[in-house]
């Protein structure tokens, strides 16, 4: 973030406008100690994480490399999903690879033949095919950055309709599917007791 410089005795306002040290009130200076106290502490834990991270990859690239040796085989090509467990199953590291999907221009055809099907079965029905058009536009919609909830319109082909247009178009979206890359996820697990059950370690503040 770019800060102005901001002279002696003053503070910048949120509109970028400066203000007088005097006339900031106690409890907005406290406010703004108190946030920054821990803003501090939030970069500082942050950008350990990102190296834990960064650590934990590269010790289970390192320790299947070693694995591998013993076979005489060399860790290469593209990496895949990797469950490593405790010599007394108490705790295991789980690698996982997610393809990110995206939907090509098929996906456009499924819309058109999702509205086809409506407004043919809504006809001599007193339902206003604009309220039937919202739904279909909401399944579709795009986020701020453009992308669709590729959730969402996959979870379509889970509904049991088998009128020719339907299953043409669930067919359409099956098609426009495409894995546009890959993201490597690493979680951690403990077992619980002596069950065979696993509860994530977390590292996300909010479940802590």
């Amino acid at each position: 973030m770019e800060h102005q410089n901001i002279p002696a005795g003053y503070r910048r306002r949120a509109d970028g406008t400066l203000v007088p040290e005097s006339m900031v009130a106690p409890i907005d200076k406290l406010r703004d100690q108190t946030i920054m106290a821990l803003i501090d502490q939030a970069e500082v834990k942050s950008a350990d994480l990102a190296r834990f991270k960064a650590q934990a990859f590269s010790d289970i690239e390192a320790f299947v490399a070693t694995s591998l040796e013993e076979y005489q085989v060399k860790a290469g090509g593209k990496k895949g999903n990797l469950t490593l467990i405790t010599f007394d199953g108490n705790y295991k590291i789980v690698r996982h690879i997610a393809g990110r999907l995206v939907f090509d221009e098929r996906l456009q055809a499924a819309k058109e033949l999702l509205d086809e099907f409506f407004r043919e079965r809504m006809e001599g029905l007193e339902i206003d095919y604009d309220d039937i058009r919202l739904l279909v536009n909401h399944v579709f919609r795009v986020d701020q950055e453009g992308k669709i909830n590729v959730g969402e319109v996959l979870g379509l082909r889970r509904i049991p309709i088998t009128h020719k247009k339907w299953q043409l178009a669930m067919q359409a979206i099956s098609d426009s599917v495409m894995v546009a890359g890959t993201k490597p996820y690493v979680r951690f697990y403990r077992r619980k007791g002596d069950s065979d059950q696993y509860e994530p370690i977390s590292l996300d503040i909010a479940a802590v």
